[in-house]
């Protein structure tokens, strides 16, 4: 049987979404409820960081853990990565060693290259054109609190990020309509608007983006390794803060959600992100449960 890799949501198709969905949300309560479920137990994940974090890094060691199995962390400094061993090599050298391979870089590339070598699954948990672990927490917080996301229309506020190209990938997969409203130059990839016409829209305008909205997300306007753009991003993007005027153009029962970290009193005013509304914590919690049904998915299935 061919190895199944996680690089994009489009690796999966819509039943196996909504599959892997579902069984996190039983993993949530079988967590809650103290139930034993150690399905991966001897299995070892590689965790390969390029770039730093926090949500990413904790919630795949503390899934493994959970699961009886084991994680490895290896950042530049640890690895040959760091000083120039070709990714294929270490491809082809982890799969011999654990089950899984998790990265978080910089190039799409890396992720692909990593895939095309490996005999084991190879995980995108970040890169610069797609963040596909964070949409599975996003829309496992969204089916647990409103139901089904077919139908309802979405919108993101910002950045055509990494992140907003993750939700368009989503929105092909589950049928929603997808409004995005981000300053000139900084739209989401091309390709992916081309090719999702009849259910993404590209706005200028915020309050147009947000109306009628059942879900509205952003993130920050500079990302890692943007930094020396950041003020000229804080005027770019001046007009584009989630503000409670704003959510106010969205349905009432309409949720807030953040990938985090936020800078409050940028993208999104404090006023929201600490409202009822804003599910961000929950969000940032189903990281864990999302990534341990996807584990399971690719090592188990």
């Amino acid at each position: 049987m061919s190895v199944r890799h996680f690089r994009s949501l489009l690796d999966l198709n819509s039943q196996e979404l909504r599959q892997i969905l579902a069984r996190a949300s039983e993993l949530k309560k079988m967590l809650a409820e103290g139930v034993a479920h150690e399905f991966l137990k001897n299995k070892s994940l590689a965790m390969i960081f390029e770039k730093s974090s926090t949500r990413t890094r904790v919630s795949f060691e503390a899934g493994m853990t959970q699961f009886g199995g084991s994680s490895i962390f290896l950042s530049p400094a640890d690895s040959q990565l760091g000083r120039g061993e070709p990714i294929p090599d270490t491809a082809r050298v982890l799969s011999r060693m654990v089950d899984a391979i998790m990265v978080r870089t910089f190039s799409h590339d890396t992720v692909e290259t990593l895939a095309e070598h490996s005999s084991v699954p190879v995980i995108n948990g970040l890169t610069d054109s797609f963040h596909p672990c964070q949409l599975l927490a996003d829309l496992q917080t969204y089916f647990e609190h409103r139901g089904d996301i077919q139908g309802k229309t979405v919108s993101w506020i910002g950045d055509g990020n990494n992140m907003c190209n993750s939700y368009i990938n989503a929105a092909e997969l589950l049928d929603f309509e997808l409004l995005i409203a981000c300053p000139p130059g900084y739209e989401p990839m091309q390709s992916l608007l081309d090719d999702n016409k009849d259910r993404v829209r590209l706005l200028r305008d915020p309050k147009q983006a947000v109306a009628g909205s059942s879900l509205v997300a952003t993130d920050v306007w500079a990302s890692m390794g943007q930094e020396d753009e950041l003020q000229k991003r804080l005027l770019d993007f001046a007009d584009f803060e989630v503000t409670p005027e704003l959510m106010s153009y969205a349905n009432n029962d309409a949720i807030f959600l953040h990938c985090l970290p936020a800078h409050r009193g940028e993208e999104v005013s404090a006023e929201v992100i600490d409202a009822p509304a804003s599910l961000v914590w929950e969000e940032a919690e189903n990281r864990l449960h999302a990534q341990k049904a996807l584990l399971e998915f690719l090592l188990c299935s």
